[in-house]
This record gives C-alpha cells, structure tokens and sequence, in this order.
C-alpha cells in the first residue's frame, strides 16, 4: 500500500517511557537518545523540525522520508534507544500518541509547544537554555516543510 503524499506526512510525536521512569533525567541516557536522533537524521530517513527530550517523554515534528513509515521511524528511533541501552527493565511505553500537522499555523503551534514543555516543567527559565531541545539545538533541525503556506509565521515566531 503506498504511503500518503508528504504534504499529510508531518508529524507530532509524543512518546513516554515506561512506568514513567525518568530515564533523560540522566544525561548519558538523554544524550545516547540524541545520537540516535542524530543517526537516524543523517541517514535520511526522516526531517526533523524540532524535539525536546523531557525526564520521562519525548515530543518530536517530523517528516519520515518519503518511503518510510511513520511507525518505522519511531520503531528506529525507540527500538535503537532501547538496544543500545541495554536496559533488562522496560524503556518505552508499547505505543505512541501522534497528530498530523495540517498547516503553517498547526505546525508553529507545535513547535511552541515542544519548545515551551521545559519551561513549563520547571527544568529551566528559556526555552534556549535547556540543552535537550532543538530550542537549544537549532543547527540539529530541519526547516519547516516546504508544502506548507506561511502567511502567518515571522521569522522570530518558530523561536
């Protein structure tokens, strides 16, 4: 079956870890968990837009490549976190939550979101200086998709 067009392939990810355990809280962990973003990114096999790993989830605005999957993605993505962790103890939550990003506006409020969550949980003051976000990260990231209108975003909105 062919995947839908990649104009309705951009997505927000939330994923949680198991029993909510706080496995980003410790920085090898949530760094193991960039490399294998990072891998996965440079191996084009999806765009990353922006991320932030909190304590015990993660959000992510992605485009799988064109002939991947979103599930495949994720199973990249979750599934290499928890070989290369080699963790006996469950990683992840079985499933993930996901929206598809419908357009320029969707999209910006998304990335708000991801970008505030820190700020909101109390793990800093801006956005800009929690060092697990692509608020903090932005050379890590992709732009925004370009089968988007954007009428309504500046260039300091999606900061």
């Amino acid at each position: 079956m062919p995947l839908a067009p990649q104009e309705l392939r951009t997505f927000f990810i939330t994923a949680v870890c198991a029993n909510r355990r706080r496995l980003f809280q410790v920085a090898s962990n949530a760094d193991l968990l960039l490399t294998i973003l990072n891998d996965n990114h440079s191996k084009g096999r999806y765009q990353l837009h922006a991320f932030v790993l909190m304590p015990d989830h993660i959000h992510l605005l992605i485009t799988p490549a064109e002939e991947i999957s979103i599930e495949k993605v994720m199973q990249l993505i979750k599934g290499g976190f928890s070989f290369q962790l080699k963790s006996k103890l469950d990683v992840w939550q079985p499933r993930f939550t996901l929206h598809r990003i419908e357009d320029a506006r969707d999209y910006e409020t998304h990335v708000r979101y991801i970008h505030e969550n820190p700020v909101r949980a109390d793990l800093c003051f801006n956005a800009e200086e929690f060092p697990y976000s692509s608020a903090y990260r932005k050379s890590k990231i992709n732009r925004p998709p370009d089968h988007f209108s954007w009428p309504t975003i500046s260039p300091n909105s999606l900061k």
